[in-house]
């Protein structure tokens, strides 16, 4: 079972976080270029810093791995995983579809995860064995709506250009299938799929710390998150995600990405 102190130290980690990154939406930012092109602020490390500085305070004998500094014993019993700004792209050009990400493996298995999204105040708390809360000043309950089929499901993605040749056939013969295709949204459209209003995201090239906090969330509210053959995500996973609100789509919507 998932102890309190941690789930008060995500949260208070996410608050911190947030009061870093709202003074910077939509400023003037000096953007770096990331060996991926991906762009850095001022935003994403300084919000990474005040997350590890906490959790190095309150739990000091816990590993944690994080986009911008990197992995401190990550063979530790619990591994907190940070994204501090996930949709950095967003961010930059004044869109709130970005979150940050805070996730708690034990033993390698995601227990805990937060989405907050600091500018419009809305954040997902999912925990293992629970079901996922979401609170916001906008409108929305926690809870994955039923779609047992891919010809009636809303696809999300973030990006065309994250799928490899080899891997852009499967995502088209399920683009193809699907109800239609909205694209970008990065962590935002698996919040949203835990609100019931995204059926399917399958996105490729996706890191730990993107993915970690997002399965207690999407399978709190119901759902699934798997490797693209339906197989338990870990460590060593190829980057590739599929998140379903019903777990009924999950055997046709491997079919189409695989070919079988």
């Amino acid at each position: 079972m998932i102890r309190y102190p941690f789930i008060t130290a995500a949260e208070d980690a996410a608050d911190a976080a947030g009061a870093v990154i709202r003074p910077l939406f939509r400023s003037a930012l000096l953007v770096e270029a990331k060996g991926d092109a991906s762009p850095v602020t001022r935003a994403d490390k300084e919000a990474e810093e005040v997350i590890r500085a906490l959790i190095a305070e309150r739990f000091p004998d816990h590993g944690v791995i994080g986009e911008e500094h990197g992995a401190d014993r990550p063979d530790a019993e619990w591994v907190w995983v940070v994204d501090p700004i996930d949709g950095t792209r967003a961010f930059v050009t004044g869109r709130p579809l970005f979150g940050s990400l805070i996730g708690l493996l034990h033993h390698g298995v995601p227990v805990l995860g937060i989405i907050d999204q600091p500018v419009t105040g809305e954040r997902w708390v999912g925990v293992q064995g629970r079901r996922t809360r979401f609170r916001a000043p906008l409108g929305g309950d926690a809870g994955c709506r039923p779609c047992a089929v891919v010809a009636e499901a809303e696809l999300s993605c973030t990006s065309p250009d994250m799928f490899t040749p080899a891997d852009r056939p499967g995502f088209e013969r399920l683009r193809g299938a699907a109800r239609r295709v909205t694209w970008g949204g990065d962590c935002y459209s698996y919040g949203l799929m835990a609100l019931g209003l995204v059926d399917i995201v399958a996105e490729c090239t996706m890191k730990i710390w993107d993915w970690a906090a997002l399965v207690p969330i999407v399978e709190g509210a119901g759902g699934r998150v798997t490797g693209w053959n339906g197989e338990t995500l870990t460590a060593e996973s190829d980057g590739r995600i599929l998140a379903v609100g019903d777990p009924a789509l999950l055997e046709e919507a491997v079919r189409l990405l695989t070919d079988r």
